[in-house]
């Protein structure tokens, strides 16, 4: 398991951009593949972008695809996402989430994923 602390939500207007990081510590951090789910209220939990271990494949979901671009700099264990075009539809609290095969997990639509950072807070609004 590894610990995150995810960061960079905040109030937009429709069509500006933000970019989330998520910083990941812990024994073979780089091996885990980084992704991260929203959900807004009454909605239940989405999993919309993850990238694998080495950066070569990414995950989209359809309501992101497009718009947001995923990225990790493993020399910082960081990962990064570009939100862009962003839409009142994006407003959600944004978490990201850590595991051995992230990617499979979203395809499935599966949420019970051992690593979870703190929520942060993306309002999308006039």
């Amino acid at each position: 398991q590894l610990q995150l602390v995810g960061s960079g939500g905040g109030l937009v207007q429709p069509g500006g951009s933000l970019r989330l990081s998520c910083v990941a510590s812990g024994s073979g951090s780089q091996t885990y593949d980084i992704g991260w789910y929203r959900q807004a209220p009454g909605k239940e939990r989405e999993g919309i972008s993850a990238i694998n271990s080495n950066g070569e494949r990414m995950y989209y979901a359809n309501s992101v695809k497009g718009r947001f671009t995923i990225s990790r700099n493993n020399a910082k264990n960081t990962a990064y996402l570009q939100m862009d075009a962003l839409i009142p539809e994006d407003t959600a609290v944004y978490y990201c989430a850590a595991d051995r095969d992230l990617i499979a997990a979203m395809f499935r639509g599966d949420d019970n994923i051992a690593s979870w950072g703190q929520g942060t807070q993306v309002t999308v609004s006039s």
